[in-house]
């Protein structure tokens, strides 16, 4: 379509799609991260949105808390690959009494056995006997959960808190907002200088927490 020209249908001008989607959503647990109609908790049927977008990375089933949803494709590449460590943070409650040592296994990085790949180090910090506060730039399949086990503990609950510069606030699960254009702003700021496509060596790819 060139500059200038337009399109009828029925009589009336139809514009092309330009509006600019991406909101924030408290998911709940039980609720899948997947567009797929045969799974009948998917995400995109329980949100009902009146129009087409898509999950920026994943939570897993047993998990709750913040994903985004948007309709912009180059800015979910752009934030979903590891290598433009951008940070995502969680609040886990485990079934043991935390200990200095497990405090520094965490934060240190992890070898998980089941996927071959050592973990990051990572901001790790306790919020009472049995929560602590993590942050990661990198999201293997269930990373938390693996990394929690390998140093023997069992995650009870995990909730994501934030993506980057979008924070879960008080939106109750279930619920959804839209982004603010100041978050907006600041979304593309922090993406500016990342890239989309694969760069280097990437053994997994970003998955369930």
């Amino acid at each position: 379509m060139l500059p200038g020209m337009k399109v009828i249908f029925c009589g009336k001008e139809v514009h092309p799609e330009t509006e600019e989607i991406m909101i924030a959503f408290h998911k709940p647990v039980g609720i899948v991260c997947t567009a797929e109609k045969r799974e009948k908790q998917n995400i995109i049927d329980f949100i009902n949105y009146p129009k087409r977008i898509y999950p920026v990375g994943r939570l897993d089933k047993d998990s709750e808390g913040l994903i985004l949803l948007t309709n912009q494709g180059d800015l979910v590449n752009k934030m979903m690959r590891a290598g433009n460590y951008h940070e995502k943070e969680y609040v886990v409650t485990v079934d043991q009494k935390i200990t200095p040592e497990f405090l520094r296994q965490m934060s240190g990085g992890l070898y998980l056995k089941e996927l071959d790949v050592h973990t990051r180090p990572c901001t790790v910090t306790k919020v009472n006997d049995r929560t602590f506060r993590i942050i990661l730039t990198q999201g293997y399949n269930r990373q938390i959960r693996r990394m929690c086990e390998t140093c023997g503990y069992r995650v009870t609950r995990l909730v994501r808190t934030r993506v980057m510069n979008v924070l879960l606030g008080d939106l109750a699960p279930g619920t959804y907002r839209e982004l603010t254009a100041e978050e907006m702003r600041k979304l593309k700021k922090l993406t500016a200088q990342s890239y989309s496509a694969p760069k280097g060596q990437h053994k997994r790819s970003e998955g369930k927490r």
